[in-house]
C-alpha cells in the first residue's frame, strides 16, 4: 500500500510518500481501507517538526490520529464488522492484542498516529473496539472531522461545563475546528445563547452564519465590555475555550459571571497566561481542562451531525501523495477550514 511516513523530524517535506506492506489484521482487529484523514495542527503538523516529544512518538511512523473508510478485513475473534461497512477510528487505542470489545485489557494504550501506524495511509489496522459505525447520510470526509473534533467539543460543553439551555456560553476562535463546532452544539444542540469571539472580521461573521447569537472580534473590539453589554452586565455562564492566548483569554476570564465555568482542551496559543484571581475567588470560577471525549458520547455526535445540526468546515481536500503541501496550509495558518486527505484521490 502507499502511505506517508515520517523517518525524521523537520518541515513539511520529511513527510515521505512511500510503498509500504499492508498491514495485517490481529486477533480483535479489523482492517480499514482509508477514504478520508484530518490534518492537524498539533497532533500532525508539530507533531512532525518534532514539537511533541512528549507525547514519546517512535520513528518511523505513519502519521494521521484519525480516519474514515470501509471495513477491509478482519481478524480472528471479530464478528462485530464486516467487509464493506462504513467505519471511523481516532484517538487513544490499545497498542496490543486485546478482545473484540475491549474488555478486560490492561495492556499498553496510544493514540493511532503517534503510538502505532496512523490514517495517512491506504490501509491502516486497528482494534475492534476503537471502530465507530457511520449513520447513513454522513460522507467519509464530514465523518472523519467529526470523528477528530465534535466528541471532544460535546465532551467539553456536555460533561466539563455542564452548559444548560438558556444560560450563556462565550465560544473563543470561532473560527477554528473545535470552537465552529463548539458553537454548533451550544446552539443547535443545547439550546444556550452563544457569543463567539474571533480575530478577524471574517472569522467572527462565520461564527454567526454557524448559529451564533452575537460574534465579537477582538482584534477591534474590547471583548470584556462588548459581552459585558451583551449580558446586561451579568457576564457568561460558561467560556470554551481550547486555545490559551495569552492577550484574549484574560479578556475572556473578566466575562466570566457568577459561579461561572471556564473549560479548555488545548493551549496551542499559550500556554502561559494570566488571571485575575480575585475576579476568580469574588465570583466564584471554576476552571476545568479535560482532553478527549467520553466514549458513549460519540454515537450522539454522529447522530447530530447526520441530522444536519452539526456541519463541519472542510475548506479543501487532497490526495494522499500532498500531505506535504497540505501540512504547510494548517503550518501557515492559510486555511479557515479543515484540511482533509484522501488516499482514493490520484
Amino acid at each position: 500500500m502507499k502511505a506517508i511516513v515520517i523517518h525524521n523530524y523537520g518541515p513539511p517535506d520529511v513527510l515521505k510518500y512511500e510503498t509500504v506492506p499492508d498491514p495485517e489484521p490481529r486477533a480483535g482487529e479489523i482492517r480499514i481501507r482509508i477514504h478520508a484523514a484530518t490534518v492537524n495542527r498539533v497532533l500532525d503538523v508539530s507533531l512532525r517538526a518534532g514539537k511533541e516529544g512528549a507525547r514519546s512518538p517512535v520513528l518511523p511512523l505513519i502519521p494521521g490520529v484519525d480516519c474514515a473508510g470501509v471495513v477491509d478485513a478482519v481478524g480472528p475473534g471479530v464478528s462485530k464488522w464486516r467487509e464493506g461497512m462504513r467505519v471511523a477510528a481516532a484517538g487513544v487505542m490499545p497498542l496490543d492484542v486485546c478482545a473484540e470489545d475491549g474488555d478486560g485489557y490492561t495492556g499498553a494504550t496510544g493514540m493511532m498516529g503517534i503510538k502505532r501506524p496512523g490514517g495517512f495511509a491506504e490501509l491502516v489496522a486497528v482494534p475492534s473496539c476503537a471502530v465507530i459505525a457511520l449513520p447513513d447520510g454522513l460522507d467519509f470526509h464530514h465523518a472523519a472531522v467529526v470523528t477528530r473534533h465534535v466528541p471532544t467539543a460535546w465532551n467539553l460543553l456536555f460533561n466539563v461545563a455542564e452548559l444548560k439551555a438558556g444560560e450563556t456560553v462565550l465560544i473563543m476562535g470561532a473560527g477554528g475546528n473545535l470552537g465552529s463546532i463548539g458553537i454548533q452544539i451550544a446552539k443547535h444542540v443545547i439550546g444556550a445563547r452563544v457569543i463567539a469571539a474571533a480575530g478577524s472580521d471574517d472569522r467572527a461573521k462565520l461564527g454567526l452564519e454557524l448559529g451564533a447569537d452575537h460574534a465579537v472580534n477582538y482584534n477591534t473590539h474590547d471583548l470584556t465590555a462588548e459581552v459585558m453589554k451583551l449580558t446586561g452586565g451579568k457576564g457568561v455562564n460558561v467560556v470554551y475555550d481550547n486555545i490559551a492566548n495569552p492577550k484574549v483569554l484574560p479578556k475572556a476570564f473578566q466575562a466570566l459571571g457568577f459561579r461561572g465555568r471556564l473549560a479548555t482542551a488545548g493551549a496551542h496559543g499559550g500556554p502561559n497566561v494570566t488571571i485575575d484571581f480575585s475576579h476568580l475567588y469574588h465570583k466564584q470560577i471554576t476552571i476545568r481542562g479535560q482532553p478527549g471525549y467520553h466514549p458513549p458520547d460519540v454515537p450522539k455526535c454522529f447522530a447530530a451531525a447526520a441530522d444536519g445540526k452539526i456541519k463541519t468546515q472542510i475548506e479543501r481536500v487532497l490526495p494522499l501523495s500532498q500531505a506535504a503541501q497540505a501540512h504547510r496550509l494548517v503550518e501557515t495558518g492559510e486555511s479557515l477550514g479543515k484540511i482533509v486527505l484522501d488516499p482514493t484521490l490520484s
